[in-house]
């Protein structure tokens, strides 16, 4: 496992970091609290010093999960959680008033919640988990933000950024008050290299990519008679004729890798890491056997300068979530 300080920061962080998101179970059918335990300790055992959770994943659950494998291992890991909106309205629009979304004393009630859930003493990254930079000049997150690290109980702050929307934080990553974005990256949407990562570059923010298997459409898995469990969030994100379109896609990029090493979950990892603005990849990991695979793509390394080329022609602008 190779290691990336977060942004202008000293901690250095695993490339690929444990989304923790399936293992809260409340919009992922299957999740089982004794595998999800399993997949945190090799994960640890792999090397991953990084968690990435929220509040409200499974209303706590998943933080409670992160919280016992913590507790019970040697190795040092680092977590990073996150404040849902007040109103629980995702993603936060323009005209949303932040005194809705992150009032003051909201903000620091949901950091110390999600302190007793993980056992902890202090979050190492908590994250605001929508934003519009409509919010940018108001006192209120800015207040938040010092006062959590004055206490203890925050360490770094950061930015879970809106779905598909890599520019609406532009501007809170130039007040220099957060310490990473959270952004969609992957082989289909690579919206973020545009002016989001030469930003936090120039800035010293760190970036942790999500979603880097496109829910799934990265694995090669998703067929067009592919069935979800009713209420299951991919049966959403995949309805209509969208597997249909994902399998098309899938397989033009798998004719044009059929010479590159790896599995093509593998390389779509790869591809992110290979990014030098990107600090973490968070795949979401359920299971032991997506923690190593996640792991052997982190030991494979990064790719070569032809293999990224081919893959950026994959680029593909659409937006599943609406």
């Amino acid at each position: 496992m190779n290691y990336r300080k977060l942004g202008a920061t000293e901690s250095a962080i695993s490339e690929i970091g444990f989304g923790a998101w399936g293992i809260g179970g409340n919009q992922w059918q299957g999740a089982k609290d004794d595998e999800s335990l399993r997949a945190l300790h090799r994960s640890f055992d792999l090397g991953v010093n990084f968690v990435d959770t929220a509040l409200a994943y499974g209303e706590g659950h998943s933080e409670r999960l992160v919280g016992q494998a913590v507790a019970k291992t040697f190795h040092s890991v680092m977590v990073a959680t996150k404040i849902p909106p007040k109103n629980r309205v995702w993603p936060a629009t323009p005209d949303s008033k932040i005194e809705d979304v992150f009032p003051y004393r909201y903000v620091v009630e949901s950091t110390e919640q999600s302190l007793r859930n993980l056992g902890l003493e202090q979050i190492w990254l908590q994250q605001f988990h929508v934003w519009t930079d409509a919010w940018t000049e108001t006192e209120e997150w800015r207040r938040a933000i010092e006062d959590l690290k004055a206490s203890g109980k925050v360490r770094f702050m950061g930015i879970s950024i809106s779905e598909h929307e890599p520019d609406t934080a532009l501007e809170a990553v130039k007040t220099g008050l957060v310490d990473s974005v959270q952004v969609i990256y992957n082989i289909f949407d690579q919206a973020a290299e545009e002016n989001l990562f030469p930003l936090c570059q120039k800035m010293k923010v760190g970036v942790l990519a999500r979603v880097p298997l496109d829910e799934g459409g990265l694995t090669g898995t998703i067929t067009p008679e592919s069935v979800f469990e009713p209420g299951e969030f991919r049966e959403s994100y995949f309805r209509g004729d969208r597997k249909q379109q994902v399998a098309e896609h899938v397989k033009a990029l798998e004719e044009e890798l059929k010479n590159v090493p790896g599995t093509l979950p593998e390389i779509a990892l790869q591809f992110c890491f290979t990014n030098k603005a990107v600090t973490s990849v968070i795949p979401g990991m359920r299971r032991v056997s997506t923690v190593e695979s996640s792991c052997r793509a982190a030991s494979a390394g990064p790719l070569d300068a032809a293999t990224m080329a081919v893959l950026r022609r994959h680029k593909w602008e659409r937006n599943f979530y609406k």
